[in-house]
Formats: structure tokens, sequence, C-alpha cells
């Protein structure tokens, strides 16, 4: 009778954790994802629509004016211009994978993603703001060197070394990415699929899962990546105290004037992109505020990419030069086709 009450009370356990399965939706019954609204109602979506459109079209025509003034002008053909130049090539694709997709949201009033998409955008995120990270910190040595180590400079940042460190950050950015997505894209879903973001961010794609063990062994991943970033960062602030102290000793105000004009806008970015990676990923889970997710993610995906081109080109004469002529030789062209006018 024991045993007869035992395979009963079994059984009607098993019942109830199959039943359990039944309920609980995972990754592999989940086909799409919802992202985040910006807006309840329809005029705040089409207001929504369009300034994110002004700030992608803006992102587009200064990263494409940097990226071809750089490849058509020779004066240019230098590594900082050539690191520049991987930069906003990388801008262009970071703020292309995230607000396109937002934009068509708030156009056609939708927040679905497929879950094919949401692995792609979360990869290519995940591998663009990774190796623009990495660019900005060969930025930095390769400032260093053109300031405190002038005479090695040819050899130390010669076309090879050059493009051995732009293919590193390259290289590390797609390994970050894959390692990123394929753990967090593996955990079970269970807490529906809804996502907090108007992009699929990691950090909120872990929200969704109900293992703590391959939440903890993605969130380990986190805060491994978090002490990478960190120690770039550190190197980034080192760098550039040796540099500010050798700019402060040169004599000629002319040469502080340009070291200060390419030194400290990269500083201003690396710090915005830090700062607010770090929020992001390491606020108490205390402070929950999906606005203030909101406001830091958009300004650690689109701000950077946005202003970059503005940053860069503000204070740099030589540059600012280059893309004038560009993009005036751009509108005449572009006049001479439509008018047949000879060039």
């Amino acid at each position: 009778m024991l045993a007869g009450c035992e395979l009963s009370g079994g059984t009607l356990l098993l019942q109830g954790l199959h039943a359990q399965e039944l309920q609980m939706p995972n990754s592999s019954s989940i086909s799409e994802f919802l992202l985040l609204a910006l807006a309840d109602t329809r005029q705040l979506q089409l207001l929504h629509f369009w300034l994110l459109l002004g700030i992608y079209l803006a992102a587009l025509l200064g990263n494409g004016l940097i990226s071809t003034a750089v490849a058509c002008h020779h004066r240019l053909h230098t590594p900082m211009y050539f690191f520049l130049l991987n930069l906003a090539l990388l801008d262009l694709g970071c703020i292309s994978t995230t607000l396109p997709k937002a934009m068509a949201n708030a156009l056609w009033d939708t927040r679905i993603i497929t879950y094919a998409g949401c692995v792609a955008q979360t990869f290519l995120f995940v591998f663009l703001i990774t190796a623009e990270y990495c660019i900005l910190t060969i930025m930095s040595y390769d400032r260093y060197v053109a300031i405190c180590k002038p005479l090695h400079y040819g050899t130390l940042m010669d076309s090879r070394a050059c493009a051995t460190m732009a293919a590193a950050a390259w290289g590390t950015g797609v390994l970050h990415a894959l390692l990123h997505t394929a753990t967090a894209f593996s955990l079970p879903f269970c807490q529906g699929n809804a996502v907090d973001q108007f992009f699929c961010e990691v950090a909120q794609i872990l929200k969704l899962s109900c293992s703590k063990s391959d939440y903890l062994r993605e969130t380990v991943n986190i805060y491994f990546s978090l002490c990478l970033i960190f120690g770039c960062f550190v190197f980034i602030v080192v760098s550039y105290v040796q540099v500010f102290r050798a700019v402060l000793r040169m004599p000629s105000k002319q040469g502080r004037h340009k070291a200060f004009s390419t030194c400290l806008p990269h500083l201003a970015v690396v710090s915005l992109l830090v700062s607010t990676v770090m929020v992001a990923y390491l606020k108490p889970p205390s402070i929950f505020s999906p606005s203030l997710d909101l406001v830091v993610s958009f300004l650690y995906s689109v701000v950077p990419p946005a202003v970059n081109p503005l940053i860069y080109s503000l204070r740099n004469q030589e540059l600012k030069t280059a893309v004038s002529k560009t993009y005036f030789f751009s509108i005449h062209k572009m006049h001479a086709s439509l008018t047949g006018v000879p060039r």
C-alpha cells in the first residue's frame, strides 16, 4: 500500500512537472521578440521617427564624408587618419545596426523583431562596439608614440603595424560577439519575449532567462568583458597623462594647440563610451528604471556615432579642409550629372 502511494505520488509529481514545462516557453518556442515602444501615442511615435531619421542621416553624412576624405586625400594617408577611417566605418555600421529597426517600428507602429533578426542585431552590435573601443585604444597609443616617441614613430607605426593592429581590433570584435551571442541565445527563455530596450541588448536578453547556471555563466562573461574595457581605459588614461606631460613641455604654442586638438576630442569620446557602458551593466539591480536604461543605451549606442565626426573635425583644420573639399566636390559632381554640364 505504501509503495502504491509512493508510485501515485511520483506519477502526480511527474505530471505536474510535465504540465509546468508545457506552460513554460523556451528559446525554441520563441520565434520573435517585442522591442521597447518609444512612445504610447501615434503623434509621439512619428516625432521619434523623424528625430531618429535626422540623427541617422547626420551620422551617415558625417562618417561618410570623413571616410571619403581620408580615402581620397593623399595627405591624410597617415596612421592617425587610417585609424580614424576605421572608426568612421565602425560608426556607420554601429548606428545602422540599431536605428533603422527602431525607426521602422516607430513608423509602422509595431514592436516585433524576428528571432533571427534579434540574433543578428546582437552579434553585429557587440562586434562593432567592441571593435570601435579597440580602435579607440589603438588611437591613444598612436598619439602617445607620435608625441612622446617621435623619433621611433616611423618604425613603431609603419603601414604593416597599423594594418595588423586594425585587423586585431576587428578580429577581437568578432570573437567577442560570437562569445556573447552564442551564450545569450543558448539560454532557455521563460520570462516572455518582451525586450525592455529599443534594440536587442545582451543585458536585456539575459533578463528573459530562467536558467540560473547559464545566466551566471553569461554574467561572468560580461564582467570579464567589463574588466577588459576598464583595463583598456586605464591604458588610455595613462597614455594621455604621458602625452599631456610631454605637450606641456613643448616650447611652441602652436604645437601644444595641435596636440591638444587631436587628443582632447578622443579622450572625450572614450570617456562617454566607457562611462555609459559601465552604468548600463554595473548599476545595482535595485535601481530599475526603463527610462534610465533607455537613456544610457542611447548614449553609448547612438550618440558616439552621431557626434564623432563633429568632435574629430571641429578642431582639426587639416581634416576640416579635406572634408569641405570632398563635400563641395560631391555637390559639384552631382550638379554636373543632373544638368549635363561637363565637369
